[in-house]
């Protein structure tokens, strides 16, 4: 593997944040309940991530301004935009795969 420095590493990893960021914006077709229920992380997780690396930096970051991160707006609008009733086979994979405490 090439050589890369930490600053290259970290300018990396934005850019492929960035990406998907952007794509998941783009594929508001697809649903949160879907991308839980194939990866195990949705739009929501990401958001929770973006604002738990806030916090550990010393900043302040509600759950609305992170959801707006990664959503490009405010969450209830997202929701009311793009977001379908989960069907009942959807909730029941959720069901299957989500992860138990």
């Amino acid at each position: 593997m090439t050589e890369i420095s930490a600053e290259q590493r970290v300018a990396l990893e934005a850019a492929a944040f960035r990406r998907l960021v952007e794509h998941l914006r783009k594929r508001s077709d697809v649903q949160n309940i879907d991308l839980m229920n194939l990866a195990g992380f949705c739009r929501n997780c990401l958001s929770n991530w973006y604002r738990e690396a806030a916090e550990v930096s010393g900043i302040a970051m509600s759950k609305e301004e992170s959801r707006e991160v990664i959503y490009g707006m405010a969450y209830e609008e997202w929701r009311s935009r793009h977001q379908t009733d989960a069907s009942a086979e959807q909730k029941a994979a959720f069901e299957r795969s989500r992860p138990k405490e």
